[in-house]
């Protein structure tokens, strides 16, 4: 029940903020969608806050945990080993 509550508590107040700044309910999509991101990327500064304070890493924190949870699943994924470049060989005098 409580999650409810919280929720419905949320949407009275960006209501009343959305009121505040003029914009029109329900939002066109591209205000719409920037204001979830903004909320994604607000749900992160509690725990990036807290590892701060106890003295722990954040950039490591942010880089996975952080890009996953607002990005997607495979937004923290390990980048892909850059190709090693090797000498091109010559053969009989002639550059390739």
């Amino acid at each position: 029940m409580m999650p409810y509550l919280l929720s419905a508590g949320a949407g009275i107040l960006v209501g009343v903020i959305y009121a505040l700044l003029g914009v029109r309910s329900p939002a066109p999509p591209t205000i719409a969608l920037i204001g979830l991101l903004g909320m994604l990327v607000g749900e992160q500064v509690v725990p990036v806050v807290k590892r701060l304070v106890a003295g722990e890493p954040v950039l490591a924190f942010i880089q996975t945990d952080c890009a996953r949870h607002v990005l997607g699943p495979h937004a923290a994924a390990e980048p892909p080993e850059p190709p090693t470049l090797a000498k091109a060989e010559t053969t009989g005098g002639e550059k390739a």
